[in-house]
């Protein structure tokens, strides 16, 4: 099954997608896009592009496990592609994969705008891959 996950962010949003066995992540793209309703509907595209079967939305918990107003933004936004797409959407807490992300960028010491650019694809990554080892590992 093809996976993709979404890392959504107010100006960048990152795009990951799993190959057909659900055993890598790759970065797909980052959508810079301010309007939401622009936002959804270049998410619904791409979905369609890479034929996507389930998609991913990164739940940006507290480090308390509590949701404030940016995951209500969040889930919000996932309902919204689920109408869009007509694909079965799951929310994934998403908990410092930002974090990660520009943690994985210091490695290959990315710097500047081209890091700027990509990190919100490494953090859909992060999202992506921390699913995809749950649904290894919790097989029904």
């Amino acid at each position: 099954m093809i996976i993709m996950s979404v890392d959504l962010g107010d100006a960048r949003t990152g795009i990951a997608v799993s190959d057909s066995s659900e055993s890598f992540a790759f970065p797909k793209t980052v959508i810079t896009e301010y309007n939401k309703q622009k936002r959804i509907e270049k998410i619904a595209a791409i979905a369609g592009e890479v034929k996507a079967e389930l998609i991913v939305v990164g739940l940006p918990k507290n480090m308390d496990g509590t949701l404030g107003w940016r995951a209500e933004e969040c889930t919000a936004a996932a309902e919204q592609i689920k109408k869009a797409t007509n694909i079965e959407v799951v929310l994934w807490d998403e908990r410092c994969t930002t974090v990660m992300a520009h943690t994985a960028l210091n490695f290959t010491d990315t710097r500047g705008k081209k890091r700027k650019e990509t990190v919100d694809a490494v953090a859909a990554v992060m999202i992506l891959e921390s699913y995809l080892a749950y649904r290894k590992n919790h097989k029904n």
